[in-house]
């Protein structure tokens, strides 16, 4: 019946998810920089419940996880046992009209000093790092890497983010030693 197919549809595409996000953590794990760079600096505190809610990805690194995705969001919403936080990730596919790509997974604070660093999972036992290394001071905007500077996040509050405010983000990233040719910005809308 068309309801079986349409479960084993959704069954196929949950496995194919996560087996791309595992083959992603193995990835992660066994790369190594090319160049010794300066180890990486995250914001000195994030405000925690400051930063939950939705967030627009304006720029990426491009990654295998995110291909062809196009207005990306990025939900961080307290978890029912208080002490973490769900993180859901959706995309439009292939293109701006086509369907929404979602991805649940769970994040945990890894440095309490700061907590600007987390450990992200989308496919337990694995964990990710999500280090965040620049925040705008009403929250405005955060930039996501991680201490290889292999992927490279731009968010902001609001699908779009002013010109003059995203160029001064890229140079500073680009005085920290990214890559600011790779960073590739995201369509919206």
């Amino acid at each position: 019946t068309e309801i079986e197919t349409n479960f084993t549809q959704i069954l196929v595409m949950f496995r194919l998810i996560n087996l791309y996000i595992l083959i992603f953590f193995f990835a992660a794990c066994a790369t190594v920089p090319s160049r010794e760079e300066p180890p990486l600096q995250v914001v000195s505190t994030v405000n925690i419940k400051k930063y939950l809610g939705r967030w627009y990805e304006i720029a990426r690194y491009p990654n295998w996880f995110q291909t062809d995705c196009y207005a990306v969001t990025a939900d961080y919403e307290l978890a029912e046992d208080g002490s973490s936080i769900k993180v859901t990730n959706r995309c439009k596919d292939r293109q701006l009209n086509g369907e929404m790509r979602e991805a649940v997974g769970m994040a945990h604070i890894a440095d309490s000093n700061t907590s600007a660093k987390l450990k992200v999972t989308f496919f337990w036992p694995f964990y990710g790092n999500y280090w965040i290394v620049s925040l705008g001071d009403d929250y405005e905007y955060a930039v996501v890497s991680e201490p290889k500077r292999q992927y490279l996040w731009v968010l902001s509050r609001k699908p779009t983010m002013d010109k003059l405010k995203y160029r001064k983000i890229v140079e500073s990233l680009a005085k920290r030693n990214f890559d600011i040719g790779l960073l590739k910005v995201t369509p919206q809308f």
